[in-house]
């Protein structure tokens, strides 16, 4: 199994949609933009049958070096967190999607 990339989605839309390629990686891009400004903004993404994509803030902590031991701050930071929907994670281990979407 290989790794999906920009350049096969976009030839992927170029396949099925019908577009000229050139059209095909513009909309890929138009749509990765606006998945990115959307979290950036603090607003949560979710894709109906796939699943929500949202940024969480952590607060600081403290962490410990596993080499020397020494505890160090870990800083206050925003990550990104991917909740599959249960549709995604059906077709995930090879069963039959309920149909319902708990992307939530």
């Amino acid at each position: 199994m290989s790794t999906v990339t920009r350049a096969s989605l976009a030839e992927h839309i170029y396949t099925q949609v019908g577009l000229s390629r050139n059209e095909s990686a513009a909309l890929l891009e138009a749509v990765l933009e606006r998945v990115a400004a959307t979290l950036q903004a603090g607003s949560p993404v979710k894709i109906s049958g796939f699943g929500t994509f949202s940024v969480r803030q952590k607060g600081r902590r403290v962490g410990r070096n596993p080499k020397t031991g020494l505890e160090v701050p870990i800083l206050p930071r925003s990550v990104l967190v991917f909740r599959p929907s249960q549709v995604l994670k059906a077709r995930v281990n090879g069963q039959e999607p309920t149909g319902e979407d708990d992307a939530a």
